[in-house]
């Protein structure tokens, strides 16, 4: 452990993965829960162009990227329940944003390296000043969901419920669209915009199999998403291989693992009430 911390840009590593696994299992709970895990990948392409757009006007990428998520998150939370069965229209939508994307790359004259690292993630080249950022992003990001968490948990149970009880679902629907925008602009500097599906949604797939309860489960997807980005960054230490793939490769472990063991455990489950009935 000591030699993790020894070197300033594992400590940043460690420090701005932390904050953003927190932010991540805590709204990717909402994701699984309102049916938008696709919704959330798209945004993470189209975030990918608004980077690429930004390089070629001498912007910061992770400007760009947050501009073309925050527009791209209104948009698809105005459709709210109208967004459900349109998969094949986001899918065109964010196959020809990477396209977008390449042919950004492609009028930029110099090394688009900041770029094309969005792709794949590259938390080991963050500096104290965008743990700084990622933090108050983090906070802002947290205290949203906090304030919005009950109508927000109510809406995504039953959409048509909540809005004959008074409840603003399309407000709502528009409102976590941007805070999941925020949350996939910092999840991308760890994972990736091709990998946001590790942090976001896997940790949070994986703790709904085990509890109902929502404040239980967002607890259980944080806990993972904490597991997996600690665990990918000490392993990519000792290896020559990217963090990216350590930290996808344990959430997918981990989900796979979970689904098999499940009939396993029912199986168990219905021997045992055999067993206390007999």
């Amino acid at each position: 452990m000591g030699d993790l911390f020894r070197y300033e840009f594992m400590v940043h590593a460690f420090e701005a993965g932390t904050i953003i696994a927190i932010v991540a299992g805590a709204i990717g709970y909402f994701v699984v829960l309102r049916g938008s895990a696709f919704a959330a990948h798209a945004l993470s392409h189209i975030g990918f162009a608004g980077a690429t757009g930004a390089v070629v006007l001498a912007l910061n990428p992770i400007v760009g990227l947050l501009a073309f998520t925050l527009g791209a998150g209104v948009a698809i939370g105005a459709l709210g329940n109208r967004l459900r069965g349109r998969d094949v229209t986001i899918g065109i939508v964010l196959a020809w944003t990477l396209g977008l994307g390449v042919l950004f790359i492609s009028l930029y004259r110099g090394y688009a390296t900041e770029a094309y690292a969005l792709l794949f993630g590259e938390i080991l080249g963050i500096s104290s000043t965008d743990v700084v950022v990622t933090l108050m992003a983090g906070v802002i990001t947290l205290v949203a969901v906090i304030a919005v968490y009950r109508p927000l948990l109510f809406s995504s149970v039953d959409e048509n419920l909540a809005a004959a009880r008074g409840v603003p679902v399309t407000a709502l629907s528009i409102g976590f669209m941007a805070i999941l925008a925020v949350a996939v602009t910092e999840a991308v500097q760890v994972v990736g915009v091709l990998l946001i599906f590790a942090l976001i949604v896997t940790p949070a797939a994986i703790a709904v199999r085990f509890t109902s309860r929502p404040a239980l489960a967002i607890g259980i997807g944080i806990v993972l998403a904490l597991a997996f980005t600690w665990l990918g960054l000490a392993i990519a230490f000792y290896s020559p291989h990217p963090v990216s793939f350590f930290i996808t490769s344990l959430a997918f472990a981990t989900y796979v693992a979970v689904r098999i063991a499940e009939p396993v455990r029912a199986r168990i489950s219905r021997t045992t009430a055999r067993k206390a009935t007999a």
